[in-house]
């Protein structure tokens, strides 16, 4: 007789599958989130797999900060046109320019931070009720303590009083209109596992994660490559 025997990779990946079949399932307009980093392009590649031989069945949402590796934007166009998937961008360029938020000066400024209004406006703009993420519990304490559907109120905020039980694998999406959920389909992955998978699957990531010779500067003794978007 044959045994049939997962290793922890198929394992977790069948987790990842069945919570983004569950997230299609409950609501009525999910995206997922997409950065071009490595954690969301190996969400969208368990999206694929879920829904195969069908394509994704919800857009990419991306919140371009304007300070972006350009690696990572053409490896962002050519995905969405190889595989047909829509593509929602959110400027953050754009909330400055309407007073939605200020611009951080100084020697370390940086735009990291306003990314969460242009985020939420997105997500109301297009009428997004589940927005799909690349989070992982191991990256720090405040991801430790996200549930895998995520409960945010109708300013988009996290309520650990209104999250909900997730026993046995079952998910509760129920929510009030103008409040949305975060998903996060690799919840439960740890950086290794991200990277193994990765190789498994053999799946295409920006060149920029790759060595290679190219620009740096020097900050305060440490070297940053040269993009804008290390500011």
């Amino acid at each position: 007789m044959h045994s049939y025997r997962l290793t922890h990779l198929k394992e977790l990946e069948s987790e990842s599958m069945h919570i983004l079949r569950e997230v299609a399932a409950q609501f009525e307009n999910p995206a997922l989130l997409f950065s071009g980093g490595k954690d969301s392009i190996v969400c969208f590649h368990l999206a694929r797999k879920a829904f195969f031989p069908s394509r994704v069945p919800f857009p990419l949402v991306h919140v371009d900060t304007g300070h972006n590796f350009e690696e990572t934007m053409t490896f962002r166009d050519d995905l969405v046109k190889e595989h047909g998937a829509k593509l929602i961008v959110g400027s953050v360029q754009d909330s400055i320019d309407q007073g939605k938020v200020q611009e951080e000066t100084g020697y370390y400024a940086s735009r990291n931070k306003l990314q969460t209004v242009t985020l939420l406006d997105t997500i109301e703009k297009h009428k997004i009720d589940c927005a799909i993420g690349g989070g992982r519990r191991d990256e720090e304490k405040a991801r430790a303590k996200e549930r895998v559907f995520s409960h945010r109120d109708e300013f988009g905020q996290w309520d650990p009083k209104m999250q909900r039980p997730e026993l046995w694998n079952l998910y509760n999406g129920k929510k009030r209109p103008g409040e949305h959920f975060r998903a996060f389909p690799i919840s439960n992955w740890t950086e290794m596992d991200v990277w193994q998978y990765i190789l498994l699957e053999n799946i295409p990531i920006p060149s920029i994660y790759f060595s290679h010779v190219r620009e740096v500067f020097d900050r305060d003794g440490v070297i940053y490559a040269n993009s804008i978007s290390c500011a």
